[in-house]
């Protein structure tokens, strides 16, 4: 099968592999404003592993990373920066056609979420701008932030790179509340990454 044809598809049974698997070769320091999350037995895997990092959406607004972005939701994550050209433009398509397939489940169901790994370019108001190529609705949210909280969490999703034009074609797609994280290639036919997040969805 053709590259370009192919699907990589990664199930992950445990939050912490998500970083684990990717073999990231560097680690960005930690932020000196991470919120310190309690690691009692009452907290998720989930939450005690991404952290609530700070992040800014396209709209200004200020996100907690896991109890904002994450807790309770399906969602669909890819890595990006306005400026580039090669592959960002066809994988925010890709994005763009799982929106058109959501309807309206966008921000119900599934939440779209594109993090810039030029955080320092791309502000909200790039970031709004850029969303509106794609024609984004509510339940799209493109995240910016400082440097080093979006290093972090882009690290924490097994996505982190020092020089931006290194980040991955790979979407994440998860289940947050069933503990369901698939990997799949952010080039692939719409209509198969459609496949997958239906099945996320759907917990299969």
């Amino acid at each position: 099968m053709k590259l370009h044809l192919a699907i990589l598809l990664i199930v992950f049974s445990t939050v912490t592999v998500l970083g684990q698997s990717a073999g990231q070769k560097a680690k960005p320091t930690e932020p000196s404003s991470l919120p310190k999350v309690d690691d009692g037995p009452t907290r998720s895997p989930a939450e005690r592993y991404f952290s609530d990092v700070e992040l800014i959406d396209q709209d200004g607004q200020k996100l907690r990373f896991y109890t904002d972005v994450l807790k309770n939701k399906v969602v669909v994550i890819n890595t990006f920066f306005t400026t580039c050209t090669s592959i960002c433009p066809p994988m925010n398509r890709n994005f763009e056609k799982m929106q058109d397939a959501l309807g309206d489940r966008l921000g119900k169901e599934a939440f779209l979420v594109s993090i810039s790994v030029d955080p320092e370019t791309d502000t909200p108001t790039r970031l709004k701008d850029y969303g509106r190529r794609f024609h984004a609705r509510p339940g799209w949210l493109f995240l910016t932030g400082k440097k080093e909280n979006v290093d972090w969490a882009l690290y924490k999703l097994g996505q982190y790179v020092e020089a931006k034009g290194e980040h991955t074609s790979i979407f994440i797609i998860g289940n947050e509340p069933k503990g369901l994280w698939k990997k799949a290639f952010g080039l692939a036919k719409a209509d198969e990454l459609i496949k997958i997040l239906e099945d996320v969805i759907n917990d299969r």
